[in-house]
């Protein structure tokens, strides 16, 4: 929900990729597994509350601001450990998930080796 290059960078790969097995009339099925060529005939609506929901985000901002107006969200990230930024924090570089992969640091849990 609050990536949307990523998530529409992702969505477009799928559908070029796996064109209209996975995407139909109304979007995509509900569940597909290209490996074994399984694809679920059925478009069911029980993400298109969620889609609603990170379009409205990506277009005003509005879910998060809400989101994090309330006390418990506040509270909940502050003890997960998680600190507002300001615009002197130095911020690591998003790419897309099927962009080039980064240089390897020897550390599989932080970039591609």
């Amino acid at each position: 929900m609050f990536t949307p290059k990523l998530s529409l960078d992702a969505l477009k790969h799928m559908k070029a990729t796996y064109g209209e097995k996975a995407y139909k009339k109304y979007g995509f099925v509900d569940a597909f597994n290209p490996a074994t060529d399984w694809y679920n005939p059925d478009v069911i609506c029980i993400d298109v509350g969620a889609t609603i929901l990170a379009a409205e985000n990506a277009r005003t901002g509005f879910v998060w601001k809400l989101f994090m107006s309330a006390p418990e969200a506040q509270a909940g990230l502050k003890a997960a450990g998680f600190r507002a930024i300001g615009p002197g924090d130095e911020l690591p570089a998003t790419t897309s998930i099927f962009g080039p992969k980064p240089e390897s640091t020897g550390d599989p849990q932080r970039t591609g080796g």
